[in-house]
């Protein structure tokens, strides 16, 4: 926890005024240097000429502002509350003894907005700042446009906001304060004296967001205005160290984020350099040591170093004993004293530290008042250091402490979502690891697993949220993990379900039928569903910010930030709305099991399976009956590790023989056609046991006992068709392994999932769910297949075998009188393939596939004129979709440091509203793909025709890969290779 200091600007008053304070008041001396000898000789001769008015004199009021507006500058230099009060009660007066019109009133409502804002941050008390952002906005208000003072108030406007934010961690108020002061910024002369300071305040509101948000784009803009300001203050100037100061915290704040040494060599230079420049008994000395010694204790952290942690509880120390009772930043100090401490202690063992830590802890923790927005970190600290004295003396009451610490920060009515989010996991870690707590188990789960929904909040971006949600990834597995040991299946799948494919869910609840509330309340559906459009656009739509743009681009992401926030706040408002009418009080809130079990599929089982560390588990939701425990004890998260390494490495293998053959094939001269591979030399069908060993593990480990455990046999031989399914439902790293091909391969006992079963795969269960209980017609008024044929694309290699693939299906679709329409080379545009994605309700996209594991929604489908990327179909309303059969690369291809946000093609395509989705899990080679392509319509095809039927639809899309993939692996051997060929077609959906 840090401290800003705030820079002050020069109050603006009138002309005859300003010459009596150059001239007779040393107030430019004292402006430049600090000379607190200047600023009370200032004050008293003020004194002396307010006395000589009367109370009607025209100067008296303009006095009485500048006396007040003198005293709020002694009070920054000494912390004296003293004059503060003075300073409030003289601005009252000369507020209101100034007439409505007259034009000093704004500069005197600011100052007074000034007075009460700075005894808000010296006692921290709440409706102080409230009074002075109202002062501070009505001297804007009273403003003209082009007035000179319009920056000043404008910045100070600002700065009230941002320190009401670090009170109550409200993001309204940090988005208010950075739109005024960059348009204070904007509208400052650029050689202006205060122009170093506005950008200053601007640098502290950038990293305070980012404090909350993690956003990296804010912390680099943070430091640029920092530094900025630093080049353009005057040497020697006063606020030298104030400027220093802060952009050492933000070199500080970005350092804590990503590790770089080198943020912490600039954070300790800049800091040492501002308490270096501070006098002795100087209010902001205090401020200065405490974020000198954060970064001290960060240096030891990162260097294990205990110089450093010396250095830095010395200098907590003696920051805090410059830090009167009733400061308000008294609490933060003791704080980061306390935890100095506690890190000392864990290298040295010093009892005496512990004691001061938990001592200094405590006390900061008493001075913090409920709702502050710090407490919760104070209190997960507090629970860090008693945790420390239980592992050293093992007293069960040092236990009850830290756990009791955690939990009032996880579920505080303010703070940072992230600090306490990281409270709750270690109060449900706690919990777990005694069992005697088992009762506190659920609680602390359902506490962090609903923390989660307000990290990655809906006024992010969908990038946002991703970012947001990597730091928590594996938090509803170890929860599910959890809720299996304790024999609470109904609770491992809600936390499943509420805590994966997260940003998903938020895009399909913006997309949720109202048409109860419709029948209802029709003005307050309109409302919902004008709201829930406009958040969805915004999220994939809104930009984000560089370094490199202008400062008119950067002020209307603001402007787009903001209007996106309060979209936010006005759907949680609509949320309660409706939640508070009879029989919608669940109206898109999280599904209980209860709830979920109610819209199964009745063709098969959907089978979640839960792997932790701790544990392995599969649990199966079969319509008209409660879930189904199946523990994997054979089945471990190391074991899920060591196979997708082992295929990792067989894929690599085999792209380097691929590799290879292009050699071969450019030697003899001879064309040979890839999607993404080329076909390997002869020497590649060497048998190779790794994917064996991989299949086969995940078959007698995983597959096989939840067959036997639901007992499904396998298919008799000779069996035309399997008719049982399954929707395979993995978590975490297992969601990258192909459970659809388990099996023993070779030999006379060779049996695998396909002997059993039709295999699809599901993200999530609400994703079939929804799909099951929002099943549209077959008669489908946009029934019809569109065809893609993009062969080439810049920078990519040809696939010259799309075109006959696609023409093949559509040679079928004609015959069967299927409607049907197909696009090729410069024809297919990414404006023509959405317009057409609206009159076609199934689409073929035969083409290269480009995942973006850093940006998901910029993934996108290669055409030979440009891209379509997979947020720009997602904005397309497409109320009919039914089938999207994706053949290219890697659509099916998570990623790693999201594994339980299902974040590729196949899965946005689900979520854009496609009923059933055809994806690769790997790389395919183009003679196989145009096989199964051509396979698989031709099923789908001869259904229609046995039913008469020339509506297209996906319906039997599962059964027909099956048959498809089945086919290609009946022309092949067994060999690593072929394996590799068939295996990587995935099917998503009903």
């Amino acid at each position: 926890m840090r401290a800003r200091r705030l820079l002050p600007t020069p109050t603006t008053v009138a002309t005859p005024v300003k010459r009596f304070l150059v001239n007779q008041l040393f107030c430019i001396h004292f402006q430049q240097t600090g000379d607190i000898f200047a600023i009370s000789a200032a004050i008293t001769a003020l004194r002396i000429a307010v006395k000589l008015r009367s109370r009607h004199h025209k100067d008296l009021p303009l006095l009485l502002s500048v006396l007040g507006g003198f005293h709020l500058e002694r009070f920054r230099k000494t912390g004296r509350l003293s004059d503060i009060d003075e300073g409030i009660s003289l601005q009252l007066k000369a507020v209101t003894l100034t007439p409505h019109s007259h034009p000093n009133l704004p500069s005197m409502l600011s100052n007074l907005g000034n007075l009460l804002f700075s005894r808000f941050k010296r006692i921290g008390e709440p409706s102080y700042a409230d009074v002075a952002i109202e002062a501070h906005q009505k001297a804007v208000e009273l403003t003209p446009d082009g007035a000179a003072v319009l920056p000043e108030l404008l910045n100070n406007l600002g700065v009230a906001f941002r320190c009401r934010f670090e009170r109550s961690g409200e993001l309204a108020d940090i988005a208010e304060a950075i739109s005024a002061q960059q348009k204070a910024v904007k509208l400052i002369p650029q050689d202006h004296t205060n122009l170093p300071f506005l950008l200053g305040n601007l640098g502290n509101s950038f990293d305070s967001r980012f404090e909350r948000t993690g956003d990296l784009s804010d912390i680099a803009e943070a430091i640029s205005v920092q530094q900025k300001a630093v080049e353009l203050a005057p040497q020697g100037h006063a606020h030298i160290p104030t400027l220093l100061g802060n952009l050492g915290t933000c070199y500080l704040s970005r350092f804590e984020r990503t590790g770089e040494i080198q943020d912490i060599v600039e954070a300790i230079s800049a800091q040492k350099k501002a308490v270096e420049l501070t006098p002795p008994g100087d209010a902001g000395l205090p401020e200065r040591l405490n974020n000198l010694g954060i970064s001290l204790t960060c240096r030891y952290e990162r260097t294990g170093e205990l110089p450093n942690i010396a250095e830095a509880i010395s200098t907590h120390r003696e920051g805090v004993d410059l830090t009167s009772e009733d400061d308000a930043g008294l609490p933060v100090r003791l704080s980061n004293l306390g935890k100095s401490l506690r890190r000392r202690f864990e290298q040295t063992f010093d009892p005496s530290d512990l004691a001061d830590a938990i001592a200094v802890q405590q006390k900061a923790v008493t001075l913090t008042p409920l709702g502050h927005a710090d407490r919760s970190l104070m209190l997960h600290d507090l629970g860090k250091i008693f945790h420390c004295r239980f592992v050293l003396h093992g007293e069960s009451s040092d236990l009850d402490e830290s756990i009791s610490s955690h939990k009032a920060a996880a579920i505080s009515s303010s703070g940072s979502p992230r600090v306490r989010l990281e409270a709750a996991k270690t109060w449900a870690d706690l919990a777990t690891q005694h069992n005697h707590y088992s009762s506190a188990i659920v609680p602390a789960f359902d506490t962090a697993i609903g923390l989660l929904a307000e990290i990655a909040g809906l006024e992010q971006t969908v990038q946002g949220r991703y970012t947001q949600l990597e730091t928590s990834s594996g938090l509803a597995t170890m929860a599910a993990a959890a809720a299996c040991a304790l024999g609470r299946t109904d609770k491992a799948v809600e936390w499943l379900e509420q805590g994966r494919c997260l940003v998903w869910t938020q895009l399909s609840d913006l997309r949720t039928p109202i048409n109860n509330l419709q029948a209802h309340d029709s003005v307050l559906a309109q409302r919902v569903a004008d709201i829930s459009k406009q958040l969805e656009m915004m999220a994939s739509s809104r930009g984000t910010s560089h370094i490199d743009m202008s400062f008119e681009e950067k002020v209307s992401l603001e402007d787009e930030a903001r209007a996106h926030l309060d979209l936010a706040r006005q759907w949680k408002d609509l949320l309660e709305t409706v939640r508070a009418i009879p029989e919608f009080e669940s109206f898109l809130a999280p599904s209980a099991c209860s709830t979920l079990l109610r819209h199964l599929p009745e063709t098969g089982p959907v089978i979640v399976i839960n792997v932790h560390e701790s544990r392995c588990d599969a649990i199966a939701l079969l319509s008209g009956r409660e879930p189904l425990h199946i523990p994997l004890p054979n089945f471990s998260i190391e074991k899920t590790s060591k196979y997708r390494a082992i295929l990792n490495s067989a894929l690599q293998s085999q792209h380097l023989r691929v590799r290879e053959a292009d050699n071969i094939v450019a030697t003899s001269g001879q064309l040979s056609p890839a999607r993404d591979m080329r076909p390997a030399p002869v020497e590649a069908h060497r048998y190779n046991p790794s994917v064996h060993l991989v299949l086969r593990g995940l078959w007698e480990e995983v597959v096989k006992p939840v067959l036997d455990a639901l007992g499904i046999p396998k298919t008799a031989e000779g069996s035309k068709r399997i008719t049982s399914r399954v929707w395979w439902c993995p978590t975490g790293p297992l969601s990258f392994l192909p459970l659809h091909a388990a099996g023993k391969y070779g030999g006379p006992n060779s049996e695998a999932t396909f002997d059993y079963v039709i295999s699809s795969y599901t993200p999530s269960i609400s994703a079939i769910t929804d799909r099951v209980k929002n099943t549209p017609s077959i008669d489908n008024p946009i029934s019809g297949l569109l065809l893609t044929c993009q062969p080439t694309a810049p920078g990519a290699s040809p696939i010259p075998g799309t075109t006959n693939e696609v023409e093949s299906i559509l040679k079928g679709a004609k015959r069967r009188g299927v409607r049907a329409l197909m696009l090729q080379g410069d024809e297919m545009t990414a404006v023509e393939c959405l317009k057409q994605m609206q009159k076609f309700s199934s689409i073929h996209l035969a083409c290269h596939g480009s995942q973006n594991a850093s940006e998901p929604l910029r993934s996108r489908f290669l055409f030979h004129q440009g891209s379509l990327e997979l947020g720009e179909i997602l904005k397309s309303n497409l109320k009919h979709a039914d089938l999207a059969y994706l053949s290219a690369c890697q659509t099916g291809t998570g990623e790693e440091g999201l594994p339980d946000e299902a974040v590729h093609l196949a899965a946005g395509m689900l979520s854009a509203g496609y009923q059933q989705v055809v994806g690769t899990m790997w790389s395919i080679r183009d003679r196989p793909a145009q096989m199964v392509a051509v396979s698989f319509y031709e099923f789908i095809f001869t259904s229609l025709e046995r039913s008469s039927d020339t509506l297209f639809n996906g319906t039997d899309s599962a059964y027909a890969l099956h048959q498809a993939t089945q086919k290609l692996r009946h022309s092949l051997d067994d060999s690593e290779y072929s394996l590799l060929t068939w295996v990587p077609f995935v099917h998503y959906g009903l």
